[in-house]
């Protein structure tokens, strides 16, 4: 009997997870990320990829990291691999949100130079969680080609990504000082001024390093 009902209980927290009201959905993730099941994940996977509401994928990653990485990990290198923009997001941020370092040979230049901004975002973060030890420069490098990109979201989120790995960007960031691209150098020198002042403030750094590149600067002056 017991297990009937479980069984009858999984079946409705997945179906409810398609309900038409986002508050049922929300309560659904809930409770399927309070009972952890194997029989939930592949469905929560694919229900990231089409979740409309923010609030309830964020639901969905935190139900997905209540279940074994061995069960979830597979499910979600797939999705990284997706056609669908949003599957990707989603599964690279519940990546980064497991932490395991295995999956970090998914993270491939072709997602932290993903033409979907919010892709993008989504690798920068993981990237940095998942990076092992002694490849901050790497990443850096790739990362430092980013640059100049989108809107301030974006260039924070990128900004924030590389202040993450500490001194290893160095070099990277030095290198994008001095782009020919002023977008470019605009968003490097203001990473580079969070890099040495955390508290400094995006908006700040960036207004500073406008006024910096309109002078004709690069920030290597007196080095």
């Amino acid at each position: 009997m017991t297990m009937t009902r479980q069984a009858t209980d999984a079946i409705r927290a997945l179906q409810a997870l398609e309900d038409g009201s986002s508050s049922v959905r929300l309560r659904a993730a809930m409770a399927v990320g309070t009972t952890p099941d194997p029989r939930f994940v592949d469905k929560l996977v694919e229900r990231c990829a089409i979740e409309p509401e923010f609030f309830v994928r964020d639901m969905l990653t935190w139900a997905l990291t209540r279940h074994p990485v061995s069960l979830t990990l597979p499910a979600l290198l797939r999705a990284v691999r997706s056609e669908r923009a949003q599957a990707r997001s989603q599964a690279l941020h519940t990546l980064s949100k497991i932490g395991d370092r295995q999956a970090w040979p998914a993270i491939t230049r072709a997602l932290l130079t993903d033409a979907d901004d919010a892709v993008a975002r989504s690798a920068w973060r993981a990237a940095v969680v998942l990076v092992p030890e002694g490849e901050e420069s790497g990443l850096a490098a790739v990362l430092a080609t980013q640059f100049g990109r989108g809107e301030r979201e974006t260039q924070l989120s990128l900004s924030r990504a590389l202040v993450a790995l500490g001194e290893a960007v160095v070099p990277a960031l030095r290198a994008a000082t001095t782009a020919a691209d002023r977008h470019v150098r605009t968003h490097a020198l203001a990473t580079e001024r969070l890099l040495q002042d955390p508290d400094a403030g995006f908006e700040f750094a960036i207004e500073e390093a406008k006024r910096l590149v309109a002078l004709g600067g690069s920030g290597q002056e007196g080095r």
